[in-house]
């Protein structure tokens, strides 16, 4: 799972989001709630948090499962946590390879006829600081 810092970067940059089954998000309500609720992982699921779509946005409901009392939250005090599989499918016809290094990931893309390389401890952040890069350069 990607860091906390990634995805609000990732969001930031223009990143859009579709909520799915199997999505994981967390809180960002600023003052609103303490900080242990926003380091919360939840994962949309159609039994416990489902995505509903109305004319004027949408909400990701809470039905009934949850430790405290919440009953929805806008979806732009959500942010999305996107999977490793995720984040390679984003970088589509830019994602070139992936290697082990001995102590790093190094995820290659290609933008423009130029190669770029991420590397990070962690798979998923190397494909997403790649993915930050190919956001930032759609802009």
């Amino acid at each position: 799972m990607i860091s906390r810092e990634l995805a609000l970067a990732l969001r930031d940059a223009g990143l859009v989001w579709h909520p799915e089954s199997g999505d994981r998000f967390q809180l960002d309500l600023a003052d609103e709630v303490e900080a242990e609720v926003e380091a919360d992982v939840f994962t949309v699921s159609e039994m416990t948090i489902e995505a509903r779509r109305y004319p004027t946005g949408t909400i990701l409901a809470f039905n009934g499962t949850t430790e405290w009392a919440l009953d929805s939250v806008a979806f732009a005090d959500a942010v999305w946590l996107p999977r490793e599989d995720q984040l390679r499918e984003l970088l589509r016809a830019t994602f070139r390879s992936l290697r082990r290094l001995p102590d790093a990931f190094e995820v290659e893309i290609e933008l423009a006829g130029e190669r770029r390389r991420f590397e990070h401890p962690d798979v998923a952040e190397a494909y997403g600081l790649a993915l930050l890069e190919l956001v930032g350069r759609s802009r």
